[in-house]
C-alpha cells in the first residue's frame, strides 16, 4: 500500500498483518484520485473517512492538502494503527475518531466537502451512508459523497447521483450535493 500523490507521494505504508481491512487497491485510488482531481482543488478540504481501515485514503487526502481529515473506524487495533501512522507521516491534518460510523454520521453537526466511505462489501445496511449523508445536512452545498462498494447494486437512481466508476471489482459511487 502506497500514497498515490502529494506531499508523501511514493510513501509505503506496512499494516500489520492482524488488520483486517480491505484496503482500497492502488489502482483503483489511482484512478478515484485522478476523478477527483477534475472535480475539486483539494487544498484545505474537509473530509470525512468513515470505515476507515488502514486510514490509506485518508492518508491520500492529507498528502494531497486537505485541510482536515477525519477517520473515523470502530475497530480499536486499525483507530490505532491510523493514529501512529499519521503521526508518523507528520500528518496533523488527520483526526482518527473512534466510533461507529452510522452514529457518527447521526450525530456529526460538522460539515465536510467530501464524504468516503468504505464500508465492508458484506456489511448489510451500508447504503445506508448515502440517505444519511444526503438528509442530515453533513456535505457542504457542491460536496461529494464517494461510495465504495463491490457493485453488486446499480445507485444511479439514488438522489444527488452524477457518477460511477468501476476498477476491476472496486465500485464506486460519486454523489453531489445540490
Amino acid at each position: 500500500m502506497r500514497i498515490i500523490g502529494g506531499t508523501h507521494k511514493g510513501r509505503q505504508i506496512h499494516p500489520p498483518r492482524n488488520l483486517r481491512a480491505r484496503p482500497t487497491t492502488d489502482f483503483a485510488k489511482e484512478n478515484l484520485f485522478n476523478v477527483l482531481g477534475n472535480l475539486v482543488d483539494f487544498e484545505g478540504l474537509d473530509v470525512l473517512d468513515l470505515f476507515a481501515g488502514t486510514g490509506s485514503i485518508s492518508y491520500e487526502f492529507a498528502s494531497r492538502g486537505a485541510g482536515s481529515v477525519t477517520s473515523v473506524e470502530i475497530n480499536a487495533v486499525h483507530y490505532n494503527f491510523i493514529r501512529k501512522t499519521a503521526s508518523e507521516l507528520g500528518f496533523g491534518n488527520v483526526y482518527p475518531v473512534k466510533a461507529n460510523a452510522f452514529l457518527y454520521l447521526k450525530t456529526s453537526k460538522k460539515q465536510y466537502d467530501i464524504i468516503f466511505s468504505d464500508a465492508p462489501y458484506d456489511l448489510e445496511g451500508a447504503q445506508e451512508v448515502i440517505g444519511l449523508t444526503m438528509s442530515n445536512g453533513l456535505l457542504k452545498e457542491g460536496g461529494l459523497l464517494i461510495f465504495e462498494h463491490s457493485g453488486s447494486t446499480d445507485f444511479s437512481a439514488y438522489p444527488g447521483h452524477m457518477q460511477s466508476r468501476n476498477y476491476g471489482s472496486v465500485h464506486f459511487d460519486i454523489f453531489r450535493m445540490a
